[in-house]
């Protein structure tokens, strides 16, 4: 049976994510069969009503993120939305206070995940916002940032040229890099980015250098699929010995499932930490070192980290 695509929408409060959800309605493709379902943090729900338009089937879920307070409805809502319309195409838009990455798990487990094919995760943000420390320093920004693969600026005909600067320099930062980095106004996001490549990318890879660190520098990288989980005391013990398995390391970082959680960890200077993130779409490392990278070696060490 063909699956249905889902896509999340998330960002902030404010953003412009029902704006946005209306216009890609407007523009959707002939012939694609849509349903939307809107989540509100408040009791009574509003914008299921601003992007109804007689045709669309609408579902709410007020009261709650739908990864939390809401999570059983949204279970449910889900379930009967696809057996009742048989959408092509399923639109979430989460609240601007939701945990998106529980909406994400949720939405690749049993049973949602045997009738749902994960596209693109869309995240709105204003550049203002964004390169403002003080949004930062809030775990849920970090995490709605996190888990796109698509980041759009929204709302840019409100920035100045010195803030939008600013964000596409720490956009284009992120690690793990997105799949498409946009900036729009009145959210005039385009239909395509719904499908843009966020699917299996080959196992190893080589990270994009700044043109003033390719030589003589060398990089190697790795990818698995979301599926794949790591021991954490293994990873521990992985990036410990990372100065002896590449002589002449200068940084290396990645993202692991672990158990049900993801984390990050950064190596820089002889030093490493770990944090939990919310991005959910693969497991990844790289690393960069002066001289060449013995990729069969740490290749080995690496995958020997993975969960048996």
């Amino acid at each position: 049976m063909k699956k249905t695509v889902v896509n999340l929408f998330s960002g902030f409060l404010g953003v412009g994510k029902t704006t946005a959800l209306r216009h890609l309605i407007a523009h959707r493709r002939p012939g694609e069969k849509w349903a939307v379902i809107v989540n509100e943090f408040g009791e009574v729900g509003i914008d299921g009503a601003a992007l109804s338009d007689g045709e669309l089937p609408v579902a709410e879920i007020a009261g709650g993120c739908l990864c939390c307070v809401a999570g059983p409805q949204m279970t449910a809502t889900v379930a009967t939305l696809l057996r009742r319309e048989r959408p092509d195409r399923l639109l979430i838009e989460a609240s601007g206070l939701a945990h998106a990455a529980g909406v994400v798990d949720e939405l690749r487990r049993k049973p949602l995940g045997d009738a749902l094919t994960l596209g693109a995760v869309l995240t709105l943000v204003d550049a203002r916002q964004f390169t403002n420390p003080d949004y930062w320093r809030q775990p849920l920004y970090r995490d709605q940032v996190a888990l796109a693969d698509v980041l759009i600026a929204n709302k840019i005909d409100l920035a100045d040229v010195a803030t939008l600067e600013a964000f596409r320099c720490q956009a284009q930062a992120l690690f793990p890099a997105k799949a498409r980095i946009a900036e729009v106004c009145r959210g005039e996001v385009d239909a395509d980015w719904l499908d843009l490549a966020v699917g299996r990318v080959d196992t190893r890879y080589r990270p994009a250098l700044e043109r003033a660190a390719i030589a003589p520098h060398a990089a190697q990288g790795w990818v698995f699929p979301p599926e794949t989980e790591f021991e954490g005391e293994a990873l521990v013990s992985f990036f410990e010995r990372l100065p002896a398995l590449v002589p002449g390391l200068v940084r290396a970082k990645g993202v692991f499932r672990v158990q049900d959680s993801w984390v990050w960890l950064n190596w820089l200077e002889g030093q490493w930490n770990a944090v939990e993130v919310a991005w959910r779409r693969d497991s990844r490392f790289e690393a960069i070192a002066e001289g060449e990278v013995d990729a069969v070696a740490l290749e080995a060490a690496l995958c020997a980290c993975r969960q048996r």
